[in-house]
């Protein structure tokens, strides 16, 4: 029940979050520190998530050229940059991990 509860008020929380800047009222501005710190919120959850998977292999840090992810991240962002292609970005970096792992293994 208490699982419940946690999950229920995290839901809660998230959704008022959210919410409070659609129900706004139309002269509400939001200070523009707010506006410029927002800015920065995707990349920082991308990173979030991205970067565990690339640098952790199991409960270590494993930062060498043996570790195929984050050689494949390396070739991913890479191509991101160069191109700016979402596609292109996802393609690239799923064969580049196929390839490292099959090279390295």
């Amino acid at each position: 029940m208490m699982l419940w509860g946690t999950l229920l008020g995290m839901a809660l929380v998230t959704y008022a979050l959210r919410a409070s800047f659609l129900v706004l009222p139309p002269g509400v501005q939001t200070p523009p520190l707010l506006r410029r710190a927002l800015r920065y919120v995707p990349a920082a959850v991308l990173t979030a998530i991205w970067a565990p998977e690339l640098l952790l292999a199991g409960d270590a840090i494993a930062v060498s050229l043996t570790n195929e992810r984050l050689l494949a991240g390396a070739v991913a962002i890479a191509v991101a940059w160069r191109w700016r292609l979402t596609f292109v970005t996802i393609i690239a970096g799923l064969l580049a991990l196929h390839l490292f792992s099959w090279l390295i293994r």
